[in-house]
């Protein structure tokens, strides 16, 4: 298990948990990253954002949210 500002682009992976309080945890489920989702880091660069493929979406998720998401 890792954190999502840690995984490569190209990798699929699927959320375990979100270490953080209500408001974080309700905006990432209101964007469909919810436990036991799985999703696909279209890019990720340093001090960017972190460019996510979930469903038929692409998000964009800021270094600082990316550090509370954690994947496996």
């Amino acid at each position: 298990m890792t954190d999502l500002s840690r995984v490569d682009q190209g990798k699929e992976v699927t959320l375990v948990r979100i270490n953080g309080g209500r408001g974080i945890r309700s905006k990432l489920y209101s964007m469909g990253l919810v436990p036991g989702s799985a999703f696909t880091v279209l890019s990720h660069s340093r001090g960017g954002p972190v460019m996510l493929r979930v469903k038929d979406a692409r998000l964009a998720i800021g270094q600082g949210m990316a550090q509370k998401i954690f994947v496996e």
